[in-house]
């Protein structure tokens, strides 16, 4: 009899997840150790201590980091507002439209940002803007981000989709249902977790982006991660760490009830006809 395969039992594979493990989360750990030093040196450990993240919110630089958070913020619900949308009538339509000419082209256009490295997007975004004129600024960023958002919030939109069966969309319209009233009162309560994660996954991907951010904010606008970034250059400070301890543990919770509320949804499946 053939045994399953179980990549675990590879020699090796236990040391390389503990190394690439290590690559990855030592040096947030080490940022999220030493914001809570006392010292207001970043090498020498001086005591536990609560205030760098008292400096956030009341030192000399706190005006910056708010007006920042704020456009963070504000950028992130729009950007994740529309780009929920946009993906939403994507997903119905490239799921319940049935077989259409260019298909595939489609899906491979809603996936192209992910695909894409952020680096070429970031450039090409502002090779554009520049073209036709566009003013860089809030509008700019907000702009990019509901594009570079959208196959972020799609993909567990669509994932939801296809797991409801089309009769349910069939038994409303059969009762003199109109197609808005079929997804208002049907479809879209039973698509509720899958829009929800979708939002949430598209919120924090446009709060925490910097590289097209960075390229496009214009003069005068900062987001969280780029007023982290110009901070750094001037020296990392030890109220660097802890904002951004701030921002990582803001992130580890969305991205946490997003999965959560996807997995919510995987487990309470559309009742079967």
């Amino acid at each position: 009899m053939t045994r399953p395969f179980d990549i675990r039992h590879y020699r090796g594979f236990f040391a390389v997840t503990c190394a690439c493990l290590v690559i990855l989360y030592a040096p947030l750990i080490i940022v999220m150790i030493y914001s809570f030093n006392d010292s207001a040196s970043i090498t020498n450990w001086g005591g536990v201590s609560l205030r760098w993240y008292v400096d956030v919110f009341t030192g000399p630089d706190s005006e910056k980091f708010k007006l920042a958070a704020w456009n963070s913020l504000s950028i992130a619900v729009m950007a994740a507002t529309v780009s929920t949308t946009i993906a939403t009538a994507a997903a119905i339509g490239m799921i319940r439209g049935g077989q259409f000419k260019g298909k595939s082209a489609s899906f491979a256009l809603i996936s192209l940002p992910i695909m894409v490295p952020e680096i070429v997007t970031a450039v090409a975004t502002l090779i554009f803007f520049s073209t036709i004129g566009f003013k860089l600024g809030t509008l700019s960023i907000l702009v990019a981000h509901i594009v570079f958002c959208i196959p972020f919030a799609y993909l567990p939109i669509s994932a939801r989709l296809q797991g409801i069966e089309a009769s349910f969309e069939e038994a409303a319209q059969d009762l003199y249902a109109s197609r808005w009233a079929t997804f208002r009162y049907v479809l879209m309560p039973i698509m509720g977790p899958g829009i929800l994660s979708g939002f949430l996954l598209a919120f924090i991907i446009s709060l925490d982006d910097f590289i097209i951010t960075n390229f496009i904010k214009g003069a005068g606008v900062e987001t969280l991660p780029t007023a982290i970034f110009g901070s750094v250059k001037q020296g990392i400070k030890p109220n660097i760490m802890a904002l951004s301890t701030l921002l990582l543990m803001f992130s580890i919770c969305l991205v946490t009830l997003s999965y959560f509320i996807g997995k919510r949804g995987e487990a309470n499946p559309p009742p079967q006809t």
